[in-house]
């Protein structure tokens, strides 16, 4: 964890999560107790924002400070309101790109992601608030500094972004393997919202029933799958090149 991207002690934390900072993960010490650990845990849950309970040894791993048991990681970048975001990019232009990513794990695959967002004109990128890659140093030197351009938001579900983004007028498309079409054979100059996997099980399946269309990407080697930020960016220059012949 890089230095310049955490706070510790109890009461700074605390203040950082109600300032509204973009707090990705909290960390706490095992058996943590006293009133303003209760009340950092009561922020936690009010805010959505997941905590991990490790041994102190862990703690000072983060940090040799005077940690107090609480350890955070804040987003070098701040994300934007969904809503208001979605609604922003609708007056904007007919024809907006909206990335779902549906618990991508890996700081790297994330960052490389967001630079080939950036490449091919989306958006705003999405995120789960649970079981997502932190945006940390990493992703963002990964991205090549896309990661401070291309609008990120966050939700505690994406199924209802999904419901939001259909009841706005936007297809969902899914790029699964199981899919029986191709790519290449969708519409693809409408309003898209391009919903993609983790790394290891892919678009959860209830996630998946909600999408509009789902499409895959033809394999012919005995590896039947692509690295998620590869099989995105073949995605997302497929959107690009339908939009621009």
């Amino acid at each position: 964890m890089d230095k310049e991207n955490i706070v510790y002690g109890l009461r700074a934390v605390l203040e950082a999560i109600e300032a509204g900072k973009s707090v990705e993960r909290v960390f706490i010490q095992q058996g943590l107790k006293g009133g303003l650990s209760k009340e950092l845990e009561t922020s936690l849950r009010k805010h959505n924002i997941r905590a991990s309970y490790v041994p102190q040894e862990r703690l000072y791993k983060l940090t040799k400070e005077n940690h107090q048991g609480v350890v955070a990681q804040i987003s070098p970048v701040a994300f934007q309101d969904f809503e208001q975001l979605v609604n922003k990019i609708l007056e904007k232009t007919d024809k907006p790109l909206f990335l779902l990513l549906d618990r991508v794990s890996d700081v790297r695959n994330l960052g490389a992601i967001i630079r080939t967002a950036s490449c091919t004109g989306v958006d705003a990128i999405i995120l789960p608030s649970q079981e997502t890659a932190p945006i940390s140093a990493d992703t963002v030197k990964t991205s090549a500094g896309a990661a401070y351009s291309v609008p990120l938001c966050k939700v505690t579900h994406l199924k209802d972004a999904i419901y939001y983004l259909q009841a706005s007028g936007v297809h969902v498309v899914a790029a699964t393997e199981k899919a029986s079409d191709p790519i290449y054979e969708l519409d693809l100059k409408r309003p898209v919202a391009l919903v993609m996997g983790s790394e290891g099980k892919g678009i959860h399946p209830g996630t998946l029933k909600l999408c509009d269309e789902q499409a895959k990407l033809p394999v012919m080697g005995p590896i039947q799958s692509l690295n998620v930020s590869v099989a995105c960016g073949v995605f997302l220059y497929e959107i690009l090149r339908q939009r621009s012949y």
